[in-house]
Formats: C-alpha cells, structure tokens, sequence
C-alpha cells in the first residue's frame, strides 16, 4: 500500500489536473491492449475465415468478384485499424492536458504572490515545482503511447497487406 501513497502524494502535489491526465492514461492503455489482443489473438482466425471464404468462391476472376474481394479487404482493414485514431487523439491530447496542469499550478503561484505580496523565492520556487508536474506527467505518457501507436499501426498494415496477398485474383488482369 506504501506505492499507493506515492501515488496519491504525487497527484496531489501536481493538482486535479493529474486526476484528469490519469484517466486519459487509463484509457488510453485499455485501447493499446485491446489491439494488441486484437491483432495478435483475435484476428489470425478472422483472417483464415475470410481467405476460406474468398478460395471457396467460384469466381475470383470477374469485375463482381474484385468487387467483393475489394470490400472484404476494405472492411478487414477497418477492423485492423479500428481506435487507431482515438489512441492517436489520446496520445495528442496528454500533453496539452499537462500543460494545462502547469498553468493553472502558475496561476496558484500568482495569486499567492499578490494575495501575500511574499517575495520569497523559494516559496515560489516550490509552487513552480508543483505546476511542472503535470506537464511531466502528461509527457511521460505520451512518449510511452506513441511507440505504441506507431508499433500497432504497423502490425495493422502488415496484417491487411499480408490478407490481400492471401486473396489472390484468379485470372490474367493483374490487381489495381
């Protein structure tokens, strides 16, 4: 239990602001590892069935099954990539939530300085301190999350190019 008061010291020492960034964080690992078990659990079957589904057709050939090859393969690809955005928007967003932390932890710092008129700088050299965590903390997060969606985006291409090389088209036109 002692990590859970560090925890709850650090947040309280950088404000409600923390209170917010750790629910965006929360969040945004909860989407992170729903692709992961996406990508490398749920979808190898998904895959297998839509190329059995694809080799069981008789026409592979004509404009109707490109047609049909073509909308299998689109709708794969949004499966593959579904929240890719949102994590991207979630990744986007911690920073600019740090900052906001760390202005509002500044204007603490002033309105103690004019409330008080106290000039002493390492009272203010504490409240500085306390408004940067945030901003610390949202980056931190960020950083972690934009290895992660960079990483998932590329497992979510290889996976959807990997499919349409399983789909061939049977025929002599090659595909567009």
């Amino acid at each position: 239990m002692s990590w859970w008061y560090a925890v709850s010291d650090f947040i309280e020492q950088g404000g409600g602001v923390l209170w917010v960034l750790f629910a965006t964080c929360l969040l945004l690992w909860l989407l992170i590892l729903e692709r992961a078990w996406f990508l490398r659990i749920s979808w190898p079957g998904q895959a297998r069935h839509l190329v059995v589904e694809w080799q069981s057709r008789r026409d592979r050939a004509s404009w109707l099954a490109r047609k049909v090859r073509q909308s299998m393969l689109c709708e794969a690809s949004l499966a593959l990539h579904a929240n890719l955005s949102l994590i991207k928007v979630l990744v986007a967003l911690c920073p600019l939530m740090g900052l906001l932390g760390t202005v509002l932890g500044m204007i603490g710092v002033f309105e103690v300085i004019a409330v008080s008129g106290n000039d002493d700088a390492q009272a203010m050299a504490r409240g500085v301190y306390r408004a940067t965590i945030p901003t610390m903390a949202g980056l931190v997060v960020a950083l972690t999350g934009i290895y992660f969606t960079v990483r998932l985006r590329q497992l979510a291409d290889r996976r959807s190019s990997a499919l349409r090389d399983a789909m061939p088209v049977s025929g002599r036109d090659p595909v567009v």
